[in-house]
């Protein structure tokens, strides 16, 4: 057999185990990308498949590549409306939160391994990232269900903080490599650069590469591929300049994501499937990169790191960056224990073996050891660390599924599909009653399995799946309708937003009377939705506000604006 033919067999034998790993590892609450890690390993020297593979250069490579299209990928799932809330604490954390994680970690292992402060810091610049491709698979596939600004923070940070953990590893590189040589103007020069041109060529090049995917006329199936080659030409151009290739792929995707182009709906699909791929072929060759028996020698002084790095480091990160915005506590520290170091600290290591600097391999062996530990510990207790902090949200919304289309003519356009509840306001109404808008129309109707001709549509039933043809830009409608409740939600419902339903332009005077409530006076006369923000600029749903023994809880927004509050009676607010 040749050795072509066996690298496929192998390759192929280690992806279809991955990926069947997925079909029942989330029911056991078990991190995916652990998963994938745990079979590199098993298929590596140490383990049953004894593979022995060194080649650092190649890993570098495909690291640096899977990374490129998970945070293109990244970028383009991430909505523009998740700037509004989680956009500057997110950047503080990538830059304030990366440089204190860096130090508190440098510290710490310079002094348990006996290094140089320099080679500390390198130790901490090297883990001091949350690592993209864990954080999306854990956010889109766990099942806890987050706030907007708690997910937005996570996600913008985890996307944007690799950049300055890779500006920080370099800049340490070439200081060990030349310490007289590097000054603190070099330094500057080279941060200034990376971010420039990362940002510039990010922005320019993801404008133009929407615009030709908007104006090209192509075969359907080279819409995608166009995309994956003009986010790798973004990366790489942004390299050669000097730039962040990371941020410039990143900002492409956004660019992207938020844009309507042709093909929209392939093109998600695919590069959905594509940074599963890149994350799977990732962790599979940072496995068999691993070596377990030389790492075990090194267990207890990288168990003191990993300690200090989810205990101290992070916490103290996250409370400093997150300072001036005030979020409430609860949120910082579910922030705080998000952050899982996964790939991109793997791919960092590298870095120093090919500078071929001393210690090199001591570094990569310690990074692997801290990125096992976080998986292991943080990315298993995210659910009930949600679930212990209040932060686990109902499901309140009856929308169950959302395809994209691609209209000849036109973009911007999906399929979803709404579910009737017991509890739902439009039982016994008509469909073609429905206050819903203009850009919107009901395609079919399903009751009992069957889909029903137009002449049976009568009125809505409990258990009825309406679906609906709508432009994105109606979908917040369309859930605003379908959401709409006759009566109170369920007990889970009720325990997070309480009993009583109240709308926004309610008087807060009234409340007061009624429940014997104290208000400041400068709030007299304010609607409820007035009151709350003056305490929470920048409100979403699930957002909280203590009133005496009572709590203001928002259940549902119209944009900006606060349109519904749950009230919870002191015994519920307990």
């Amino acid at each position: 057999m040749a050795l072509s033919d066996q690298l496929i067999f192998v390759a192929g034998t280690l992806f279809l185990l991955s990926i069947l790993a997925t079909a029942f590892t989330p029911r056991l609450g078990v991190p995916l990308l652990l998963v994938f890690l745990i079979v590199g390993l098993a298929a590596g020297e140490d383990g049953p498949g004894g593979i022995r593979f060194d080649d650092y250069p190649l890993a570098n490579l495909a690291g640096t590549a899977a990374l490129a299209v998970i945070l293109f990928d990244g970028g383009m799932r991430t909505p523009l409306a998740n700037f509004r809330v989680g956009l500057w604490p997110a950047l503080s954390l990538a830059t304030v939160g990366v440089l204190v994680t860096t130090a508190c970690v440098g510290a710490l292992a310079a002094w348990v391994l006996h290094l140089s402060w320099a080679q500390g810091a390198l130790i901490g610049a090297i883990v001091g990232s949350t690592d993209a491709a864990a954080v999306f698979s854990l956010l889109h596939t766990s099942a806890v269900r987050l706030n907007q600004r708690v997910t937005a923070v996570l996600e913008i940070e985890s996307g944007s903080n690799d950049p300055m953990a890779v500006m920080l590893t370099l800049a340490l590189i070439a200081y060990l490599q030349a310490p007289e040589q590097y000054t603190a103007g070099v330094a500057a020069l080279f941060f200034l650069r990376q971010m420039g041109v990362g940002l510039a060529v990010g922005l320019g090049g993801g404008g133009l590469l929407a615009w030709m995917l908007r104006k090209l006329e192509l075969s359907e199936s080279l819409y995608p591929l166009l995309a994956l080659s003009g986010g790798f030409l973004i990366f790489g151009g942004a390299a050669l300049l000097g730039g962040s290739g990371f941020l410039a792929a990143y900002l492409a995707g956004l660019v992207l994501g938020n844009r309507p182009l042709r093909a929209q709906a392939a093109i998600r699909r695919f590069h959905d499937g594509i940074a599963w791929l890149a994350q799977i072929g990732m962790f599979l060759i940072l496995g068999l990169l691993a070596t377990p028996s030389r790492v075990l020698p090194w267990a207890l002084p990288g168990l003191l790191i990993a300690a200090g790095l989810i205990l101290v480091a992070r916490p103290l990160g996250v409370a400093l960056s997150l300072a001036p915005f005030r979020l409430p506590w609860r949120e910082q520290a579910f922030i705080a224990w998000v952050g899982l170091r996964g790939s991109v600290p793997m791919v960092l290591a590298t870095f120093p073996l090919l500078a071929g600097l001393p210690q090199a391999l001591l570094f990569f062996d310690i990074a692997f050891f801290i990125v096992l530990v976080s998986l292991v510990v943080q990315g298993w207790s995210v659910a009930p660390m949600a679930r212990l902090l209040g932060l686990d949200m109902p499901a309140t919304g009856s929308r169950v599924r959302r395809i994209e289309v691609d209209l000849p003519g036109s973009s911007g356009y999906e399929i979803v599909s709404y579910r009737i509840g017991a509890s739902s306001a439009l039982v016994g109404r008509k469909p073609k009653d429905l206050p819903i808008g203009d850009a919107s129309r009901i395609v079919s109707l399903s009751r009992g399995g069957r889909l029903l001709p137009y002449r049976e549509w009568n009125v809505l039933q409990v258990g009825d799946y309406v679906s609906l043809l709508a432009a994105a830009a109606e979908l917040p409608q369309l859930d605003a309708v379908f959401s709409a409740r006759r009566v109170a939600g369920g007990p889970e419902e009720q325990r997070y937003f309480g009993e009583f339903a109240l709308r926004g332009d309610a008087r807060i005077d009234d409340l007061a009377a009624a429940y014997g409530l104290e208000i400041p006076a400068a709030a007299r006369g304010q609607t409820l939705a007035e009151f709350f923000a003056r305490y929470m600029s920048r409100p979403v749903v699930g957002d909280r506000l203590r009133l005496g023994e009572t709590e203001l809880v928002v259940r549902r927004m119209e944009g900006e604006r606060i349109v519904e509050l749950g009230l919870r009676l002191p015994h519920e607010a307990a």
